[in-house]
């Protein structure tokens, strides 16, 4: 008894294994047949825009965080304490 199914699973596994071999072989002929790089028909490649440059030279810089503050009113002077 046994035999017989150590026997069956053999040929379920022979036959699992040429069903994926052609299948495997099927999609590598439908890969073979299209060819990805190709641009399609009535589709052809856009030219690109031109870039804008991301900082408009006319216009200058706002303030950073770096910036000190130019309205003179920055508070008290932390380096001696805060003593006016």
């Amino acid at each position: 008894m046994t035999v017989i199914v150590v026997a069956v699973l053999l040929v379920l596994i022979a036959v699992g294994a040429v069903l994926i071999h052609r299948l495997n072989a099927q999609h590598d002929e439908r890969i073979a047949g299209f060819h990805y790089s190709d641009a399609l028909p009535g589709i052809g490649r856009r030219p690109r825009r031109h870039r804008r440059p991301s900082v408009d030279p006319a216009v200058p810089p706002g303030p950073t965080a770096t910036a000190p503050a130019e309205d003179g009113d920055s508070g008290p002077d932390e380096r001696d304490g805060g003593s006016t």
